[in-house]
């Protein structure tokens, strides 16, 4: 499996994901332009990931001006024909405001950004970063000002009833409370995928949690998972 990863002006945290992926996990990387038209060969059996940072300066709405991008037309026709993505965290918004996945982020309800490491756990095992990840809370770190997730209710019960709920924050014992929530999230959902299982969104950074250099290696079994799922043995 080869991963395309998609670089905005004003993405941060594309060559974290690019080390990680090359480096830690041994795969194939391919860096894609935003001015591109197309994806430089991979196939729906490859997945396109979009990194965190602040595409387009977070202009008019985060995610807004990127989901316009050239690179975007062809990464919705590899999504719709079945290949896989990825987003984290400005990624997440991206493909929400694409319509790749359901719902939007919003504001933090504190209205501050907020970086630093949270809690969270897999909701269930039913999609590829989340099939093999291990039943605790994994420590993972945010870093947004707008990753609120919210939609309506008939979505939320739709998201809920086809176990499309990645992760839910919770706290330290594994507890999904009020408190646990960093920043408002509905239900507590810090990721979701849409009901084909072929795209993910995610606000926390599993990135920078990926490898022993970092003190922490929670992270890595997102990645793991994904390519176990996909056949891949990760390293």
């Amino acid at each position: 499996m080869r991963f395309g990863v998609v670089i905005f002006p004003g993405s941060n945290c594309d060559q974290d994901i690019i080390h990680v992926l090359r480096d830690v996990c041994q795969c194939e990387v391919i860096e894609l332009w935003h001015k591109q038209t197309d994806l430089s060969g991979l196939t729906t059996d490859d997945c396109i990931v979009l990194p965190g940072g602040f595409s387009y300066g977070d202009a008019l709405r985060t995610g807004a001006i990127a989901r316009f991008s050239p690179i975007m037309q062809a990464v919705i026709r590899h999504c719709n024909e079945g290949g896989f993505a990825w987003g984290i965290c400005n990624g997440f918004q991206i493909l929400c405001e694409a319509g790749l996945l359901p719902g939007v982020l919003l504001e933090n309800a504190n209205q501050q950004f907020i970086c630093k490491n949270v809690w969270l756990k897999a909701d269930n095992h039913a999609s590829r970063v989340n099939a093999t990840v291990e039943d605790r809370p994994l420590s993972i770190p945010i870093a947004h000002a707008e990753g609120r997730y919210y939609a309506d209710a008939a979505t939320i019960e739709a998201l809920e009833n086809n176990q499309q709920v990645l992760f839910r924050y919770c706290d330290a014992d594994g507890n999904v409370t009020a408190a646990a929530n960093p920043n408002g999230a509905v239900n507590n959902i810090a990721g979701v995928c849409n009901k084909e299982r072929n795209v993910y969104g995610m606000m926390p950074h599993p990135e920078r949690a990926a490898e022993g250099a970092l003190g922490n290696t929670d992270g890595y079994q997102l990645f793991a998972s994904f390519l176990a799922a996909a056949g891949t043995m990760a390293s």
